[in-house]
C-alpha cells in the first residue's frame, strides 16, 4: 500500500510555516522531541521512542567462525526492518532504497567508528569468536528515523551481557548465567546521529524532522557525534550542494549543532606561539657560567715514566714504568722459595747424563709434587762416619 502523497495546499502550508520559523508540533526550529527509552526483560532489549516514532531494539550473540583477514577479532552485524506496521508506505520482503541507506548508515556510524572493542570478542584466535547481531525493528514511523535508531542500536549494545566462556586447551566452555554472570560489551564511546533537514536549497533548517516536513525537505544532513566532539560520520543526501557556511552559518546567532558550541571551544586546540624574549640574553648566559662550577683540573702533557712508555688519557696516573719491575721481584721471589732439583743442578753445570751423581756427597731431592713433603736422601758414606 502506498503512502497518502500531500497536496499542494499542505505543502505550501508546511514551507509557509518553516519560513516563519513555526513547525506543527510547536517546537522551534533547533528543538528536539522527547526521547523515552523502556528496558525488556532480557539483556539487550529496549524500545526507544523519539516523539511517535518507536524502534525495537534487540541484540543476540553466538560463538562463529572468524574472518580469515580478522583472525582475533569479533563480528558486528546490523539489521534494520522497515514492516508495514510502522508506515503503509513500507512494502513486506522488498529493500527499499530507504532501507538499504539506512543500513549502511547504521553501520559506518557504529561499527566503523570502533565503538565496541571487537578484539575483546575473541574467544580462540582463528577459531571462534562472538558474532553481535545487533536487530532494529521500527514499530512506528513518525519522522527521524534514523536518529531513533541509532539512539536504540547502541543504548541496546550496552544494556546486553554476553555469557561468560572458559578456555582450557582445545576446549571451550559456555557457562549460563545462572553459574557466571554474563559479561558487559567493551564500549569506547556512543556516537548519537543528529539530522537537519534543509528547505529551498539549504536556506532553512530544522533539527529532527517528523513525516511530513520529511516530505517537502530538500535535503538530509545526518552528523553522528559522540560525547568527546568527535564526528564519528557525516551523511548529506537530497541532491542539493552544501556550503561550509550553510552548514555553519551566522544569521544573527549560531544555528544547528553550532548553536551551543562557543568560538572559544572550537579554537581551544590550537597552540598560540608565545612571544619569546630576546633582551639582555648575553648577560644572562655571562651570569649562568659565572655561578657554574668550574671545571676539574687537567694535565695537558702526558706523564712519561720509562723510555717506550706514555700515559693514556688525562688526568690518570699511569702504572706501566713499574709493571716490569714487579714482574722481576715476583720471579726472584719464586726462585728463592722452590727447592733445587737434580734437573736444575744438570742444566746449571751443563751435564749431558740426567739423574748422575757427580759426587757421593750429593744429596738427591725427589719431589712429585709441590704439595708432598721434600725427602732428602744422603749417601751411605755419610752415615757409617755417624
Amino acid at each position: 500500500m502506498k503512502e497518502t502523497p500531500l497536496s499542494n495546499c499542505e505543502k505550501r502550508f508546511l514551507l509557509q510555516a518553516v519560513e516563519e520559523r513555526k513547525r506543527l508540533d510547536g517546537r522551534q526550529c533547533y528543538d528536539y522531541r522527547n526521547i523515552r527509552i523502556s528496558f525488556g526483560a532480557d539483556y539487550g532489549c529496549c524500545i526507544v521512542e523519539l516523539g511517535k516514532t518507536r524502534v525495537l531494539g534487540q541484540v543476540s550473540c553466538e560463538l562463529v567462525t572468524p574472518k580469515p583477514n580478522r583472525a582475533t577479532e569479533g563480528i558486528l552485524f546490523f539489521n534494520l526492518e522497515l514492516s508495514p506496521m510502522a508506515s503503509p508506505a513500507f512494502e513486506p520482503g522488498r529493500q527499499s532504497e530507504l532501507l538499504v541507506k539506512l543500513n549502511r548508515l547504521l553501520e559506518r556510524c557504529l561499527r566503523n567508528s570502533k565503538c565496541i572493542d571487537t578484539e575483546s570478542l575473541c574467544v580462540v584466535a582463528g577459531e571462534k569468536v562472538w558474532q553481535i547481531r545487533v536487530d532494529l525493528h521500527v514499530l512506528n514511523h513518525n519522522g527521524n528515523i534514523i536518529d531513533a535508531a541509532s539512539i536504540a542500536a547502541i543504548v541496546a549494545l550496552c544494556h546486553f551481557r554476553r555469557p561468560d566462556v572458559s578456555v582450557q586447551g582445545e576446549e571451550v566452555t559456555l557457562y549460563t548465567p545462572e553459574e557466571r554472570d554474563p559479561v558487559p560489551l567493551s564500549i569506547h564511546h556512543m556516537p548519537i546521529c543528529v539530522s537537519f533537514a534543509f528547505f529551498q536549497q539549504g536556506t532553512y533548517l530544522l533539527v529532527d524532522p517528523s513525516e511530513q516536513e520529511e516530505r517537502v525537505m530538500d535535503g538530509l544532513l545526518v552528523i553522528a557525534m559522540n560525547k568527546h566532539r568527535e564526528i564519528c560520520t557525516i551523511q548529506s543526501s537530497g541532491g542539493i550542494m552544501l556550503l561550509k557556511d550553510q552548514v555553519i552559518r551566522k544569521e544573527g546567532g549560531k544555528c544547528g549543532f553550532a548553536e551551543s558550541v562557543p568560538n572559544q571551544r572550537i579554537t581551544a586546540f590550537k597552540i598560540e606561539q608565545a612571544p619569546v624574549d630576546i633582551k639582555d640574553i648575553q648577560e644572562q648566559a655571562e651570569e649562568i657560567i659565572t655561578k657554574a662550577f668550574p671545571p676539574s683540573e687537567v694535565l695537558a702533557k702526558p706523564v712519561l715514566w720509562t723510555a717506550g712508555t706514555a700515559q693514556i688519557g688525562e688526568g690518570l696516573e699511569n702504572s706501566w714504568g713499574d709493571f716490569e719491575g714487579s714482574e722481576k721481584e715476583e720471579e726472584d721471589e719464586v726462585t728463592l722459595d722452590e727447592p733445587i732439583t737434580v734437573e736444575d743442578q744438570n742444566m746449571e753445570t751443563g751435564d749431558a747424563g740426567v739423574g748422575t751423581r757427580s759426587q757421593k756427597d750429593e744429596t738427591i731431592v725427589l719431589s712429585d709434587s709441590e704439595e708432598e713433603d721434600v725427602v732428602i736422601l744422603e749417601p751411605e758414606v755419610a752415615r757409617k762416619n755417624r
